[in-house]
């Protein structure tokens, strides 16, 4: 794979033509009739907002009727209508251990869902035996949207730590029906990164009951975590499935600099703390380098960090130039990141909505074919992007 950098070393400039766009106003009052439209390299894009009042929301699902589940960060599961109302907390969740980083977190529908409504969201749990971890939980969500049933916790981190950082955590099915969970390093352990007997700093997969998959590549065991897909991972917080290959792309927090784009491979290890291409925060060194045998390079990384979470691809026919990109949210960068792609291989970056003033938390593509993003703050937005006329 091609490694790209940016903001690196000195060539970067002249690898890419990093425009920024126009940007947006800042915000007026929620309302869905009122829009911005900002300029970017090759459409002209409206944002909308379709609803506010959300505190901290970290994870968006598209239901039916045009509704939307989102998570709130304190605990909370929300209903959006389409337009913007905002349901009461959703009953029958299980406790959640809100604190710093950690809280509920993400939410998918689960690949059957018009069947069975099969809803699965991962969230930060306190353990009996001291510490939290990444939790992942499914139930059923009622017909009126007020309530999950037979709510059951089908995966937790291993082992529990104490702390309220880097959770991770992004839920994605894959083709097969299998789930991919990302976990951070959980801060203070990331040695644990690279030890195969926990779940710390991982990518995993499991079946939607929890169990392990066959194809998994440490199904049989023998001193690795059989749910474990990849290692060497320190907070990913973006995750989404190319549309074309079907793979995981994945996007992970570096420390100050070297956050990595990374399509995870079956059993392969991505270097953290071995490698990276961040500093500590105080400015000192981590691991080994930028290098190491054995152990695998980023397709694309920034320098200085942008603060990925959320993210998604456009392969929706409105969106006509941006086709194939991936769009990253970026939390520190107060930006959505456009990413034009040669396989994997990244060519172009582009920077949008830098003018709103947000973190952005998640990116979705909607049934209706339109973006979707979530503003990370005590009155957190839903914003709607669509080409504008």
């Amino acid at each position: 794979m091609t490694i790209v950098l940016t903001g690196h070393a000195p060539s970067a400039a002249a690898a890419f033509a990093f425009v920024a766009a126009l940007s947006l106003s800042p915000p007026q009052a929620a309302a869905q009739s009122r829009a911005s439209v900002v300029e970017t390299q090759k459409l002209r894009i409206s944002v909308e907002t379709v609803a506010s009042g959300l505190s901290h929301p970290w994870g968006l699902a598209f239901i039916d009727g045009g509704r939307m589940l989102v998570t709130e960060r304190p605990g909370r599961l929300r209903v959006v209508s389409p337009d913007g109302r905002l349901s009461a907390p959703v009953a029958g969740l299980p406790d959640i251990d809100e604190g710093g980083q950690g809280g509920l977190l993400d939410v998918v529908t689960g690949p059957n869902f018009a069947a069975d409504r099969m809803i699965y969201w991962s969230f930060s749990e306190g353990r009996s035996e001291g510490g939290k971890g990444t939790s992942v939980a499914r139930g059923r969500l009622s017909p009126d949207g007020t309530r999950v049933e037979n709510a059951a916790v089908i995966f937790r981190q291993q082992p529990a730590v104490r702390g309220s950082m880097h959770f991770g955590s992004r839920l994605v099915f894959d083709r097969t029906g299998a789930l991919f969970v990302t976990l951070g390093d959980r801060f203070t352990q990331r040695a644990s990164a690279q030890d195969p007997a926990t779940h710390i700093g991982k990518v995993v997969r499991i079946m939607p009951d929890g169990s392990v998959p066959r194809d998994n590549p440490f199904a049989a065991g023998g001193g690795t975590r059989p749910e474990i897909w990849s290692i060497g991972h320190r907070n990913v917080q973006s995750a989404a499935l190319h549309p074309v290959t079907g793979k995981l792309w994945t996007v992970e927090h570096g420390a100050r600099g070297g956050d990595e784009v990374n399509v995870p491979a079956k059993g392969l290890n991505y270097g953290w703390p071995v490698i990276t291409y961040g500093v500590e925060y105080t400015g000192g060194r981590i691991g080994e380098g930028t290098r190491k045998e054995g152990m695998e390079q980023p397709i694309f990384y920034w320098d200085p960090s942008i603060a990925p979470s959320g993210a998604a691809f456009v392969t929706s026919a409105a969106f006509g130039p941006w086709n194939g990109n991936l769009l990253v949210g970026a939390l520190a960068g107060q930006a959505l990141v456009r990413l034009e792609l040669d396989g994997e291989r990244v060519t172009r970056e582009e920077r949008l909505l830098t003018g709103l003033g947000a973190r952005i938390r998640d990116v979705r593509q909607g049934p209706d074919g339109f973006v979707y993003l979530l503003t990370d703050a005590d009155d957190g937005r839903l914003l709607r992007l669509r080409p504008a006329r």
